[in-house]
């Protein structure tokens, strides 16, 4: 004969136990995780931002070299950013084209992705592209990163 507990269940005091440490777990997860994402988008905008810059001064290096032809006006620097997606005729016996990025890769911190723009002309902390040409390349967000810097600012 069987003479054991018929009640087969969980008792109020292992129920909320339970539920204590689950939150107390979910307290400090969330918070953890907020973070993680914001480092990450950080990353991408730092590589992204380094893409680009590496990509202008590329372009600036060969037109000071006169393997990228320039008027004797112009900086040297691409008028906007597709052109280093698009490319441009090399002076070479071959006549190539050189292209600096296979795409403009997006701001992951503005709305719609899009870059703020500087030329050689503007100053070094203007917010309105003066149009001649891309020198620099900054995000549009205005929020703060993670070590209380703005991502503008980077």
């Amino acid at each position: 004969m069987y003479m054991g507990n018929k009640n087969h269940g969980f008792t109020l005091i292992e129920m909320t136990a339970t539920l204590a440490i689950i939150s107390i777990l979910a307290t400090g997860i969330i918070p953890l995780s907020q973070v993680v994402y914001k480092r990450t988008k950080e990353l991408e905008l730092r590589n992204n931002l380094r893409l680009i810059r590496t990509a202008l001064d590329e372009h600036k290096k060969l037109a000071d070299q006169k393997i990228i032809p320039v008027s004797a006006s112009d900086s040297g620097y691409p008028e906007t950013l597709e052109i280093l997606v698009t490319g441009v005729d090399l002076k070479t016996a071959t006549g190539e084209m050189k292209k600096f990025l296979r795409r403009v890769p997006k701001d992951p911190l503005a709305q719609d992705g899009e870059w703020g723009l500087r030329s050689y002309a503007d100053d070094s902390d203007s917010t309105i592209w003066g149009g001649q040409d891309v020198y620099d390349v900054y995000s549009l967000s205005d929020r703060q990163a993670l070590d209380g810097s703005y991502y503008k600012d980077w």
